[in-house]
C-alpha cells in the first residue's frame, strides 16, 4: 500500500511517498480502508522532532493518528457486522494514519451517522471533541463575551459556533482579513486582527471591559496579550501552543485580577469522555447545528505541501489528506 514516510526529523521535505505491507487486524482490531486522514499543527511539530506532549516516534515513521473510511477486515473477536461500515477512529499505535489502510481497535471506532460525509466526520474527530470539552470546562454561559484566538482554525471555528450556540457573544481573533471574514461568517459578533498593535485594547472596548472567557490556542506573546483582554473575574482557558510554547500566567497576577486560569493540562483529562463528545458533535453536524470547516485538502502524495501550508499559517479550518 502507499504511505507517507517521515524519513527523519526536519522540514516538510522529509515527508516522502513510500510503500509498506498491507496491515492485518489482530484480536479486537479492524483494518480501515482510509478515505481521509487529518493533519494538525502537532503533527508538524513531531515531524520537526519537537513534542508538545506526545512521545517522539522513531524515524522513519508514518505520521498521523486520525482517519475516516470504511472497515475492510476484522480480527478475531470482532463482530463481522462492522464490515463495510463508515467510521472515524484513531489508529491503534496513534500513528500510521497517512496510508491507504490503517489498523484500529474496535473499541475506538465511531460510526459516521447518516447525513454526514466522511470528510466532515474526520474533521470533527479530534477538534470537535476538544472544542466541546473546552466549552464545557470553561462553563460558557448565555450573555457572556467569549474571545476565541485562532478563530479560523480547526478548533477555533468550532469554538465560535459552540459559544454562539450557548448564547454567548463572540470576539474572533485571527491574523489577516481572510481569516477574520471566516470568523464573521461563523457567527462572531466582532473580529479583531491580533497582528495589529494594541489589539487587547480593542477587545476591551468591544466587550465593555474584557472577555468573560478567553480561549487561548496560540500561546506565546499573543496568549500573554490575550490574558490582558480577560475581564476581572473571568476565565482564561489554554489549549494550544501554535506559537511554540503554551501561555503561562503568573498565579499572583491572576489572583490580583480574579481570573481563573484553566491550564493546558486540562487536555489530559479529555480522553475519558472523548467518544461521547465526538458522538454528540457528529450528531449536531448531521443535523446542521454545527458546521466543520474544511479549508483545504491534499492528496496523499502532497503531504509535504500540506505540512508547509499549516506551518505558513495559510490554512483555514481543518486540513485533510485525501487517499
Amino acid at each position: 500500500m502507499r504511505v507517507v514516510l517521515a524519513t527523519r526529523f526536519g522540514g516538510p521535505e522529509v515527508l516522502v511517498l513510500g510503500r509498506a505491507p498491507d496491515p492485518t487486524a489482530g484480536p479486537g482490531q479492524v483494518v480501515v480502508e482510509v478515505s481521509v486522514a487529518t493533519i494538525d499543527f502537532v503533527q508538524t511539530q513531531l515531524r520537526r522532532g519537537i513534542t508538545p506532549g506526545p512521545p517522539l516516534p522513531d524515524t522513519p515513521y508514518i505520521p498521523g493518528a486520525s482517519v475516516g473510511g470504511r472497515v475492510l477486515s476484522v480480527g478475531s473477536g470482532v463482530d463481522p457486522a462492522w464490515l463495510g461500515r463508515g467510521v472515524v477512529t484513531h489508529t491503534a499505535r496513534r500513528r500510521d494514519a497517512n496510508a491507504e489502510r490503517a489498523v484500529a481497535a474496535v473499541d475506538a471506532l465511531i460510526p459516521i451517522p447518516d447525513g454526514l460525509g466522511v470528510h466532515e466526520a474526520a474533521a470533527l474527530l479530534d477538534d470537535g471533541s476538544t472544542a466541546l470539552g473546552l466549552v464545557e470546562v470553561a462553563g460558557v454561559r448565555a450573555g457572556e463575551w467569549v474571545l476565541v484566538e485562532a478563530a479560523a482554525g480547526g478548533v477555533g471555528t468550532l469554538l465560535v459556533q459552540l459559544a454562539r450556540a450557548a448564547g454567548a457573544r463572540v470576539v474572533g481573533a485571527a491574523r489577516g482579513q481572510r481569516k477574520l471574514d471566516l470568523a464573521s461568517k461563523l457567527g462572531a459578533d466582532a473580529v479583531i486582527d491580533y497582528s495589529e498593535p494594541g489589539w487587547p485594547d480593542r477587545v476591551r472596548e468591544v466587550t465593555g471591559g474584557g472577555a468573560d472567557v478567553v480561549f487561548d490556542g496560540v500561546g506565546g506573546l499573543i496568549g500573554r496579550e490575550a490574558f490582558e483582554a480577560a475581564a476581572r473575574g473571568g476565565r482564561f482557558s489554554v489549549h494550544g501552543a501554535a506559537s511554540g510554547a503554551p501561555t503561562v500566567i503568573d498565579p499572583a497576577q491572576a489572583r490580583e485580577r480574579g481570573v481563573t486560569v484553566i491550564g493546558i493540562e486540562q487536555l489530559q483529562g479529555f480522553g475519558a469522555g472523548a467518544q461521547v463528545r465526538v458522538h454528540r458533535m457528529l450528531a449536531d453536524a448531521a443535523a446542521g447545528r454545527i458546521r466543520p470547516v474544511i479549508g483545504q485538502t491534499f492528496p496523499l502524495e502532497q503531504a509535504a505541501a500540506a505540512h508547509a501550508a499549516i506551518e505558513a499559517r495559510q490554512v483555514l479550518g481543518k486540513t485533510l489528506l485525501v487517499i
